[in-house]
């Protein structure tokens, strides 16, 4: 065995013979047995593997591991044999990764993935197909197509002829895969973009001419993105990239359940509409799980608005897409099917590896607007999936998708959906009958917040005025944001934190714990210990 104490001294060296046997298989037997013990182990126990290799959070400062990574020159001959590689992955970076597939772990919408998916990654790696044409792809493009309609009926829900003429049409595409929700909603939002200042007389479309000339050409000085307070920063970036400018993504106020606010959104766009004259709306964006707090906008009642004033209708369901699965709770997302365009994360509750995420268009000739060809690829009258994409060369994450539909199915991605809503709802309960904590925003689908709200600093809150409010209240953030640190910092259980507004009147912002729960493996139990060593860790530092 090769351990860092006695790996190999050999002198390296770059040669012809030396590149073939890296290219082709491991150089020696001692790599391949290193390589076979831990792929074994990842392949068919990689939980396991995980649990023993793999810390929640190792306590060792950025700071000092930046220590580590100072090295700066690529060496001309190569440095390690692929056994001594595979050792330090394991001994020296693994350590100090972060187990996002402990039970233990529920900060963030990363998480566990069931064990398959490293298989199917493994074979899509092999196979090494770009989607971005049918030369480097064949039969994987034609599969997509396939898995694009699986996943827009699961959304839309069109009759079957609707299917029949579109699964494999090489003129129409019902979405794209791209790398993650940021992408979808920027490609979402640029659709939506073109189709408003469309060419129009000698004006060839903002895609062509720009959106200065765009502007002029329909008379106006700005577009407007109107979206949830609550909303994804991705928003954001697309109103940048997409030449509006960020500052014309606009907040809409939320109502007490964190939803937006259906009548500020309506009053809105009258208010645009009747004294901004030289102001068009580009989009409505509805959220389907917000980041912070997991809540569902009324998308249905969101459409009949949109639909009432002639404006594009996206909704960002990144996080909450994969529930339409669950026939107990798919009534959460009642309405999605009336959004133009649709943004769902596989590397979210599809539980898929990093990264995947997808748009779709409830009209299959939308993306007619993004389409774009060259020369040496996506050719006018190829099927070419890469001509309607931000995306250029892409994995073939599909094939692990389509892989990961037919092993589990809609009722065994329901039931990890269900578990995760289920445990939150007992996470909520466990909380409010604790003394020493606050539920902040209850889980409508399976994220929640809360907060260390000791009795007596309540008790002053009720009786405070606003100045001795934004006292302790400063005093309530410094607990919170201290306890979410040495419990990471401890390592034992990880849950994340944000800022919330939670008093309307006032701009200060209240931090807050935020627990995600979507491993099948974190039961009311460990949540209960979570929440005991907070308690723990409370009763020591304050």
């Amino acid at each position: 065995m090769i351990t860092k104490k006695n790996q190999s001294t050999k002198k390296l060296v770059a040669d012809w013979d030396a590149l073939m046997r890296v290219f082709i298989r491991p150089e020696d037997d001692a790599a391949e047995c290193k390589l076979l013990k831990y792929m074994e182990q990842i392949l068919f126990g990689l939980h396991d593997f995980l649990k023993k290799h793999v810390g929640i959070t190792e306590e060792v400062p950025l700071k000092k591991l930046g220590t580590r990574f100072t090295q700066t020159k690529i060496r001309k001959h190569p440095e390690k044999k692929l056994a001594d590689v595979i050792t330090d992955l394991v001994e020296d970076i693994a350590p100090y990764a972060v187990n996002v597939a402990s039970p233990y772990f529920v900060g963030h919408m990363t998480s566990a993935i069931p064990f398959f998916m490293v298989h199917l990654k493994t074979i899509a790696a092999a196979l090494n197909q770009n989607v971005v044409k049918l030369e480097t792809s064949k039969v994987v493009s034609v599969l997509e197509k396939q898995v694009l309609a699986k996943i827009h009926r699961l959304i839309f829900n069109k009759n079957e002829a609707f299917y029949r003429q579109h699964v494999q049409n090489p003129n129409t595409a019902l979405g794209t895969f791209v790398e993650d929700g940021t992408l979808a909603n920027i490609t979402a939002l640029w659709v939506a973009r073109n189709r408003l200042l469309c060419p129009f007389k000698d004006f060839n479309g903002v895609e062509s001419d720009g959106i200065q000339r765009a502007f002029q050409v329909y008379g106006i000085n700005r577009c407007v993105v109107l979206v949830s307070a609550l909303h994804h920063y991705s928003l954001k970036k697309a109103g940048g990239l997409l030449g509006i400018g960020n500052k014309n993504v606009l907040p809409v106020e939320i109502d007490s359940n964190n939803r937006i606010d259906i009548t500020a959104l309506e009053d809105k766009i009258k208010k645009i509409h009747a004294k901004e004259k030289k102001t068009k709306i580009l989009a409505v964006v509805g959220i389907a799980g917000t980041t912070e707090t997991g809540t569902v906008d009324p998308l249905r009642n969101i459409a009949n608005i949109c639909s009432k004033y002639g404006i594009y209708f996206h909704v960002d369901a990144a996080w909450g897409g994969p529930t339409l699965m669950s026939e107990k709770y798919c009534h959460i997302l009642d309405g999605i099917h009336l959004a133009d365009s649709v943004t769902i994360d596989g590397h979210k509750q599809f539980y898929m590896p990093m990264s995947c995420g997808m748009v779709y268009f409830k009209a299959p000739e939308q993306m007619d607007v993004v389409r774009y060809y060259a020369n040496y690829v996506i050719r006018p009258g190829s099927a070419d999936l890469g001509m309607k994409t931000l995306s250029g060369s892409r994995e073939a994450v599909s094939l692990i998708l389509d892989s990961a539909l037919k092993i589990m199915g809609t009722k065994g991605y329901a039931l990890l959906i269900e578990h995760g809503i289920e445990t939150a709802r007992l996470f909520a309960e466990e909380i409010r009958s604790r003394k020493l904590f606050q539920l902040v925003t209850p889980p409508e689908l399976n994220i929640l917040t809360y907060r260390i709200f000791p009795e007596h600093l309540s008790r002053k809150l009720t009786v405070a005025d606003s100045i001795e409010k934004e006292r302790i209240n400063e005093e309530l953030n410094h607990i919170n944001l201290t306890i979410q640190r040495l419990q990471r910092e401890k390592g034992n259980s990880f849950v994340s934190r944000t800022a919330l507004a939670l008093d309307k009147p006032s701009a200060q912002k209240t931090v807050v714990l935020r627990a995600v729960i979507m491993n099948p493996m974190t039961t009311i139990e460990i949540l209960r210990q979570i929440l005991d060593e907070q308690e723990r860790i409370y009763d020591r530092t304050f």
